[in-house]
Order: structure tokens, then C-alpha cells, then sequence
């Protein structure tokens, strides 16, 4: 054989070499994906022969169904609430991918779980029908329901914000809102090409109502930042306490800065001479910048934010397989300059929560959850239990610390600062108020460029006879004029309701 044919000889064997090589790699490695794609007509028919397990609130609330239908499929999965828990539950459509708790939890709700194992051993014997598992949220209906009606008729008329609520003693999510909303009902339709054109309608909204505000997005969090520098200096500083007097004054400018300064976003406020807690009553900008760069430094303050969460994926369960995804960190940015050297301008501006610190609402409620549970910060979660088609409870979370950013001293006096945010008759936060709880807090004005309007925040917690009842982050997206002031009353809102529902008074 003369070498041009050897070697098309080598080439062709080498192409079926890599023919069988790929064979069995489908056929292999492969095969388990290709049988549970959801693409696949085989299985998407053999999915809706039998219902799906439902979603249900902490009362029972079915918040996620399945309903018998005449067609070809023989189930369709439906949304009573429609809107109000869009975010938190996802969708599961027929020719569209799942997303968040319908995704994370399709085995057990289908019934497929490696939890559910005997089940379907024992089906086999018996002949029972299988069926899915229901998954049972962590959710209060109260505070969901207040959160929900509240940000959606709030008084400035803003049409996009967030807020989540969680018990700070466990980390169980209590509500999870996000607006502008959407009816999952209309991407879970049999009829596969109006669920397209819906979710091609919704995807180009410019109101991005697919967007969970409350976990998937960040923002210039303001003056709720201030809790996280106080926290750093009483840290850094254990003689600095909430009554210690710090120099204050309506504008700050950095040593050996010529051309910067921070002023206070009213006048009169901040004296030349002020308490720290007075500081964080009126949200005073210069005692907190000064403090930023005199008293903490960058490096301190990025350290205890990053103790709070910042910089990380907050991890919602070890495995994070059934409680949420799109989860995005919050982070504090660079405070240095070109040539890498700190730049006390840019620590001055983060120190009051701008320059490029952002946060998500889930990352304020943490923050405020932390304070209101003596310095330990819960592993968030929303699912409480899996529960088999029996009623039989295959699993359940436990509560879980998942950091201690600060001790339970600083964590106390960080708790007196922010009751006076709510209590105090000059205090940013009092909107926030109720009837026998201590409510405690921090408003936040965030600037969003120069020609939007400014973001209002109010992050804040509910105690009871010194216990953490609920703590809460409510996010007005550029509400413009007295923002956090609206932002605050929401948040007290939704605490009531959640006091209320549990008989706390």
C-alpha cells in the first residue's frame, strides 16, 4: 500500500474510532439527561399522566397546583394567586424551561426523588397511581399578603421595588415580593405557542417583570449601610459605644483632600458635636463618612461587610438544591484609586452606602436579621418540609447559623441605635412604629445617577420582650422624595401583620 492511501487509511480509522467514542458516550453518559429532558415529548407526556405535587404555604395556602384537563395532557399546572407568588415559585410551562422552586423541587414534585423511593417500590406491589410530592413553604400568608397589597398601592406610586421578611431566629423566609409581577398561569399553558409569545412579551418589557428584585438584583443600599460602618467602628473600637460624641458637623472633608466633601442630605441635623446613636437617628452623612475613613478604614469596612455576606453567594442550603437560584452577591466595590493606593473619597462615599456599594433586598433583611438575633445570621430558606403524597414528611431544613459577623455586645447596642431610628420623634424610621413591639431600623436614600430618582430603602426587625419576631427589608425603586419614609411605613406594615398572625401584641 503506497503512503496516500496508509493515510487515508489512518484517517478513516480514526474518524471510527471517534464515531464509536461519541456512541457510547450518549448512550452511556449521556443517556440519563436525554430520558429527563424536559424537551423531550416522551417525557413531557409521561409528566403530566399523573399531577404534580403541590406548593403550599406555612397555613397549607396552595400557592402552586394541578388541575385535570381533557387534553393530551392530562394535568396543567396552575397559579391561584397568580401574580403575588411569581417570583418566589417560578413557572413550569410545557415547552419553556422551569425556573427557581418548580425547577429545584421538579423530582420530588413529579415524584421521582431518590426520597421517594419506597413509595414507588411500594406502588409496584399495590398498583397505586404514583404521584408527586408537595413541597411546604416557610411563608407566612399575613406578611406575604401585606408585603404584596402594600408595595403594590404604596402611596408614591412607585411601580418597581422588592421586599423580603424572614424570622431571625431561624432564617425562614417569611415573604418575598418583587414588582412588577406576572401570572404564571400564562406560561404554563397547554397551548405552547401563546405561553411563547407571552414569555417573549414578558422578556421584553422594559419593566423587567420577570426580574426577582428581591434576590436577583442590587442596589446602592444608602443610609442602610450606616448599620454595617457602626458595626465595624464598635468593632474596631470597643470604647466607641451609642453614646459616645463624635465630631459631626454639615460637611466632611477627608485629610489632605482639597476638592471633595460629604454634606448631609438636610441641613440642621448633625451638629458640630453628636452622639453616634443621634448620628444614626438623623442618619447623619459626615459622622459616618469621618468615621469611615478616620475610624475604620477601607480595608476594616470591606472585612465586616463581607462578615455580614457581602462579596458572597449567600448560600441558602448546603447543597442549594431545592431552596432558590439567580442569587446574586451583594458587594462594596474598590475604594482605591487608579495607581491602587486607598482613596479616602471613595471610602467617605461608600460609607454612606454610594460609590459602588450595592445590595440586594435579601442581603438587608439579613443585616437586620443579624442585629435582631444577637449577631448570628441564619442560613436563609423558604422550603420547610417535603411532603409525600401520603402526608408522611420526607424531609425537613433545620435552622442553621450561618455566620457571626458580630458579638452579641455590639449586636445590642446596635439594636438601641436602631430602636431610636424608629422611636425617637426626630428619627428617620418612625413611620415604622407599632403597639407593643420594639421595633428597631434604618432608612436609606440611595442617588441612582444623576438624572433618575433616588431608591428608597428602610431595613428594620421586630423584638418582643427582647425576642427577634420578624425582620424585614422593603426596596422603593426610585421613589424619589421621601422614599424611605414610605419605605419604612411598608415594613412596618408587614411586621404587624406577621405579629398579629402569631398572636404577638
Amino acid at each position: 500500500m503506497n503512503a496516500p492511501l496508509r493515510r487515508v487509511g489512518v484517517v478513516v480509522l480514526v474518524l471510527f474510532a471517534l464515531l464509536f467514542l461519541n456512541l457510547n458516550y450518549r448512550q452511556v453518559v449521556k443517556a440519563d439527561d436525554y430520558r429527563t429532558d424536559s424537551h423531550n415529548a416522551r417525557v413531557q407526556t409521561t409528566e403530566y399522566e399523573h399531577p404534580r405535587g403541590k406548593i403550599a404555604d406555612a397555613k397549607g395556602t396552595v400557592l402552586a397546583d394541578a388541575q385535570a384537563t381533557g387534553d393530551s395532557l392530562k394535568y396543567l399546572r396552575t397559579y391561584p394567586l397568580k401574580d403575588e407568588y411569581a417570583h418566589l415559585l417560578g413557572y413550569k410551562p410545557v415547552n419553556l424551561a422551569s425556573t427557581n422552586l418548580e425547577k429545584l423541587n421538579n423530582d420530588f414534585l413529579t415524584g421521582t426523588s431518590d426520597k421517594q423511593a419506597v413509595d414507588r417500590l411500594t406502588g409496584m406491589f399495590t398498583g397505586k397511581e404514583p404521584a408527586g410530592g408537595n413541597v411546604l413553604l416557610t411563608i407566612s400568608k399575613a406578611a406575604q399578603d401585606t408585603a404584596y397589597q402594600a408595595l403594590g398601592t404604596n402611596k408614591l406610586k412607585v411601580k418597581s421595588g422588592a421586599i423580603v421578611a424572614m424570622d431571625p431566629s431561624t432564617g425562614g423566609l417569611l415573604a418575598e415580593v418583587s414588582l412588577p409581577s406576572y401570572d404564571p398561569n400564562l406560561l404554563s399553558t397547554h397551548d405552547t405557542g401563546a405561553a411563547l409569545a407571552n414569555y417573549k412579551a414578558l422578556n421584553t418589557d422594559p419593566g423587567k417583570p420577570l426580574l426577582n428584585r428581591a434576590v436577583q438584583e442590587v442596589y446602592p443600599p444608602g443610609s442602610t449601610f450606616k448599620v454595617i460602618v457602626s458595626a465595624a467602628a464598635m468593632t474596631a473600637d470597643s470604647s466607641l459605644t451609642p453614646s459616645t460624641v463624635v465630631p459631626g458637623g454639615e460637611y466632611y472633608k477627608p485629610p489632605q483632600v482639597s476638592d471633595f466633601q460629604i454634606k448631609n442630605s438636610h441641613t440642621g441635623v448633625c451638629p458640630d458635636q453628636i452622639t453616634v446613636k443621634q448620628a444614626l437617628t438623623v442618619s447623619c452623612n459626615t459622622v459616618f463618612a469621618r468615621m469611615g475613613v478616620e475610624r475604620i478604614g477601607a480595608d476594616k469596612l470591606k472585612s465586616m461587610a463581607q462578615a455580614f455576606g457581602f462579596e458572597q453567594e449567600p448560600r441558602l442550603v448546603e447543597d442549594q438544591d431545592r431552596n432558590y437560584c439567580g442569587i446574586v452577591a451583594s458587594h462594596t466595590g474598590p475604594m482605591t484609586s487608579s495607581d491602587g493606593r486607598v482613596d479616602p473619597p471613595a471610602v467617605a462615599q461608600s460609607s454612606i452606602g454610594q460609590r459602588e456599594v450595592k445590595m440586594s433586598p435579601l442581603q438587608g433583611a439579613m443585616i437586620a436579621a443579624t442585629v435582631a438575633n444577637d449577631g448570628k445570621q441564619m442560613r436563609p430558606y423558604v422550603v420547610d418540609r417535603l411532603q409525600n403524597s401520603d402526608l408522611s414528611i420526607a424531609d425537613h431544613t433545620e435552622p442553621k447559623t450561618l455566620r457571626t459577623p458580630i458579638t452579641a455586645d455590639v449586636a445590642h447596642e446596635l439594636q438601641d441605635m436602631m430602636f431610636s431610628v424608629v422611636s425617637s420623634d426626630d428619627g428617620t424610621g418612625k413611620s415604622a412604629r407599632i403597639s407593643g413591639l420594639q421595633v428597631g431600623g434604618k432608612t436609606g436614600t440611595a442617588q441612582d445617577g444623576e438624572d433618575a430618582e433616588d431608591h428608597g430603602w428602610f431595613i428594620g426587625f421586630a423584638l418582643k420582650d427582647g425576642k427577634p419576631i420578624i425582620s424585614v427589608a422593603v426596596f422603593l425603586q426610585n421613589a424619589g422624595k421621601g422614599g424611605s419614609g414610605e419605605a419604612a411605613r411598608i415594613a412596618g406594615l408587614v411586621m404587624k401583620a406577621y405579629a398579629d398572625e402569631k398572636g404577638i401584641r
